[in-house]
């Protein structure tokens, strides 16, 4: 009797254990359940290839969420919008950027939202929207993606404008090329003696050229001493014809005509009467009675 008590007290012991571990995972879930999540949108333009309902989302790298809906929008059928499911605390600014990365090149596809700057306002619905929208743009691979064949079409436009420089023509003239090279650089090898001659005798020249120089230094300083002095000549006699001295000249000028004319005079007069200056003028006019 007393055993069977024992398994009793074991039995509904054991019971009891389920039964705290069932309510705590039922808390748990329940609790995990009930947390409130942001919810935003994300208009892609193109192809999404990679995503689908539970795809990660991240924000700077790190994982913040889950996509919970894709559709097609119905007034643009190229695009498609994105409605993304994270954390409520995470304060998406206005200049926040959603683009679609991917792990690698053959990696998982996710989509990444870059933080916006401390100052932006948070990114709030607008009317008639039923998400905040967060804007988009290409990521570098998507970039990439769409420029390769850009870029593949002109490797090859490269690559044939290659081929047609090496045809057969081309290359025999480049080979020519390279024997006139070769030639050259023999004749040059077999004239290296004449050359360093020549080299010397350039350097004998300007060597001559330099003392030639410096022989002519003192004679070029005297002809400049020379004209120097010219100069001041020169100023001297500006300033004399600018200045008094030459009307002191006229003046000077003047005066001798004067004097040439007085002396003219006088000698007439010897002429005519030469005991005139001795006697003086003998002769009396007619005085009135």
């Amino acid at each position: 009797m007393e055993t069977k008590a024992n398994y009793v007290a074991v039995g509904a012991f054991v019971l009891a254990c389920v039964i705290g571990l069932v309510v705590t995972i039922m808390w748990l879930a329940g609790a995990q359940y009930s947390q409130e999540y942001a919810y935003y949108q994300a208009y892609f333009k193109g192809p999404v290839t990679g995503l689908g309902q539970g795809t990660v989302t991240r924000y700077n790298g790190i994982e913040v969420g889950r996509i919970t809906n894709l559709e097609f929008d119905p007034n643009d059928p190229q695009r498609v919008i994105v409605t993304l499911q994270v954390r409520p605390n995470l304060n998406i600014r206005e200049d926040s950027v959603a683009s679609i990365d991917s792990q690698g090149i053959t990696g998982a596809s996710f989509v990444e939202i870059s933080g916006g700057t401390k100052n932006a306002p948070l990114l709030v619905a607008k009317e008639g929207q039923p998400y905040p929208v967060i804007r988009t743009k290409q990521s570098s691979f998507a970039q990439l993606a769409q420029t390769a064949p850009e870029v593949v079409a002109k490797l090859n436009v490269a690559a044939s404008r290659i081929n047609d420089l090496l045809n057969d023509d081309n290359r025999r003239a480049i080979a020519n090329v390279l024997a006139n090279l070769d030639e050259t650089t023999q004749v040059i090898a077999r004239r290296s003696a004449d050359i360093d001659a020549s080299i010397a005798n350039a350097n004998q020249a300007m060597a001559n050229l330099s003392e030639a120089s410096n022989s002519l230094r003192p004679t070029l300083e005297q002809v400049d001493l020379t004209i120097r002095k010219y100069g001041k000549v020169a100023d001297s006699a500006d300033a004399f014809i600018t200045g008094d001295g030459l009307a002191q000249v006229s003046y000077l000028v003047g005066e001798m005509r004067r004097l040439v004319g007085n002396l003219d005079q006088l000698s007439n007069q010897l002429n005519r009467e030469p005991t005139k200056l001795l006697f003086g003028d003998r002769r009396k006019g007619y005085e009135p009675k």
